[in-house]
């Protein structure tokens, strides 16, 4: 007879992850009313950056440039609104893991043909 686990679910799972896991993070603060308006030029200017790059001279790629932007956005952001959307995107949803072809479940019900009913 299995035994039923009582782990909890967590959600998480590496590299792509933490990548949407920040974009989501990034996409509330912008829409949040509390950040301010000038603050949200960062954002938006590292995209119009990826779209129309400078031409620097040296090694400065464009991806890192407008990764330090998005980074710099989140840590200017004020640390207590930071916080609260962190802990809604990340909450953990209890749950239990249990053997699908459970033999020993049995689900007693009585069956109603619904469209017979109507007919009548």
């Amino acid at each position: 007879m299995p035994t039923r686990d009582n782990r909890e679910i967590i959600p998480g799972g590496g590299f792509f992850y933490d990548v949407s896991l920040k974009a989501r993070l990034i996409l509330r603060l912008i829409a949040d009313r509390r950040i301010n308006p000038l603050l949200k030029l960062l954002p938006f200017g590292s995209l119009l950056y990826l779209l129309f790059p400078l031409d620097i001279p040296g090694p400065i790629d464009d991806i890192p440039v407008a990764l330090i932007a998005l980074y710099l956005f989140v840590e200017l952001c004020p640390p207590e609104i930071v916080e609260q959307h962190k802990k809604q995107l990340e909450s953990i949803i209890p749950g239990t893991y249990r053997d699908v072809n459970d033999e020993n479940q049995v689900i007693e019900a009585e069956f109603h043909d619904v469209h017979s009913e109507k007919d009548q």
